[in-house]
């Protein structure tokens, strides 16, 4: 079985330099690889040809035989890294916590430890009749919730 630090080192160490980063390496027990990339300006197929290359030249077949896939992360994927998070500041995101409830909101900061999003909320405010939409700020921890998303709007 292909040994997952190393190969984790070695992409680690060719997508040094440029505005790529690993996501997500996934090594099944029947050695099928998938590795999962991203980019803070966009993934094109012709890196993830280089890159599944440069890991056939490092890795031989000969050794260990495997299935390779390399891909970028899907516009519609739960984000996995924090950098995931740092990228889609300003853009609307949707949240899962761990309690199944969803927020949907823009994406306002992503710390080391938590992330924060500004949604609008309808809240009655005391006195009022009527509730009012007014923006509210929530803060999550990246282990309380299930999945965070880009999300798409038409």
């Amino acid at each position: 079985m292909i040994d997952k630090a190393a190969l984790t080192e070695f992409i680690e160490q060719q997508l040094e330099g440029t505005d790529l980063y690993l996501v997500d390496l996934k090594i099944s027990p029947q050695n099928e690889i998938t590795v999962e990339i991203d980019s803070d300006t966009g993934v094109d197929i012709d890196r993830c040809v280089q890159l599944t290359r440069e890991i056939e030249g490092s890795f031989s077949r000969d050794d260990e035989d495997y299935e390779l896939e390399v891909g970028s992360s899907g516009l519609t994927s739960p984000f996995k890294v924090r950098r995931q998070y740092v990228k889609n500041i300003g853009n609307e995101v949707e949240v899962l916590s761990k309690d199944g409830k969803k927020y949907k909101g823009m994406l306002r900061d992503a710390g080391d430890d938590t992330f924060t999003i500004i949604s609008e909320e309808k809240v009655k405010p005391e006195g009022s009749k009527r509730p009012v939409v007014e923006k509210v700020e929530h803060v999550f921890r990246y282990d309380e919730v299930k999945h965070t998303k880009y999300l798409l709007q038409f």
